[in-house]
């Protein structure tokens, strides 16, 4: 007879497992430091350029969070919004915007697209960060 394996954590499917945002910016230098904002605070950031990207990602897994810009060619951060929101998988997931646009016709805009939030940039990255974990909690913590 085989011993029984014992498992340290009694509930191992209530773990914490580390959460995935998809970042959209056509600026290569703001993907980069949202990339590493995100990195650094323990979240998973997956990248894209365009919202036409960003929608065969989202299309291929599920993402717990989307963070766009707003201006971007082939599609735009709104446009991405409501295509997002017409998908079953999206219809619950946070989606805020990221962008220079400060006007509110604009935000009105974002916010009849789907839009969860709105952040003006250039941005802070604690105030990004806690965004998120108000959104998604915490993520899963790094091993040292």
């Amino acid at each position: 007879m085989k011993p029984a394996i014992k498992s340290h954590d009694p509930h191992p499917e209530t773990t914490t497992s580390k959460k995935y945002v998809l970042a959209v910016d056509d600026s290569e230098s703001m993907r980069d430091v949202v990339s590493m904002t995100l990195k650094m605070a323990g979240y998973d950031a997956v990248m894209a350029v365009d919202g036409e990207k960003a929608l065969a990602l989202a299309k291929k897994r599920h993402f717990d969070l989307v963070l766009t810009d707003v201006n971007m060619p082939h599609m735009n951060g709104i446009e991405l919004i409501r295509a997002l929101r017409e998908l079953p998988a999206y219809k619950g997931t946070p989606i805020l915007t990221l962008t220079t646009e400060r006007e509110l016709p604009r935000r009105q805009e974002g916010k009849s697209a789907g839009a969860t939030g709105w952040i003006v940039k250039p941005f802070l990255p604690d105030k990004l960060i806690k965004t998120l974990h108000n959104l998604l909690g915490a993520p899963a913590e790094k091993s040292h």
